[in-house]
């Protein structure tokens, strides 16, 4: 299979799960299907996952990993500077793994496959081709 096809895919796999699990966070997945739910319970999960962050600054946490998720997702779907973004989405992922595995344990991450999309983050950052890339409309 052609490079610039997986390159693709593996945009897309990332950006929609960054997108899937912000849409969750605020409720617009069924309550049937979502990890959360709602924007509260993330909240207690993010507390979970960052025992060391102060009790005043879990929202902030919580805030900001949904301000970065929404930006890689969207650079990532677009194909927008999309080296930079696939590498700070493999550290945010990885940091993500490692937060679930001193705090809940390994199985959670592998489970999830975190590790996973952390590396898939890593291997696109590493693709030259811009096939599809907003970055290749804008001559940049």
């Amino acid at each position: 299979m052609n490079t610039k096809y997986i390159k693709v895919f593996l945009r897309i796999a990332l950006a929609v799960g960054f997108l899937s699990a912000c849409a969750d966070r605020f409720g617009m997945w069924d309550a049937a299907i979502s990890a959360w739910g709602n924007w509260n319970s993330f909240v207690e999960y993010t507390q979970l996952l960052n025992p060391w962050v102060p009790d005043q600054m879990i929202s902030f946490v919580a805030v900001a990993a949904t301000f970065l998720e929404i930006l890689f997702g969207l650079s990532l779907l677009l194909g927008f500077k999309t080296k930079f973004f696939a590498q700070l989405s493999g550290v945010l992922l990885l940091l993500f793994g490692l937060s679930m595995t001193f705090s809940t344990g390994i199985k959670g991450p592998l489970d999830y496959s975190v590790f996973t999309a952390s590396a898939a983050a890593f291997a696109l950052s590493t693709m030259s081709s811009k096939y599809l890339e907003l970055d290749k409309v804008l001559g940049s």
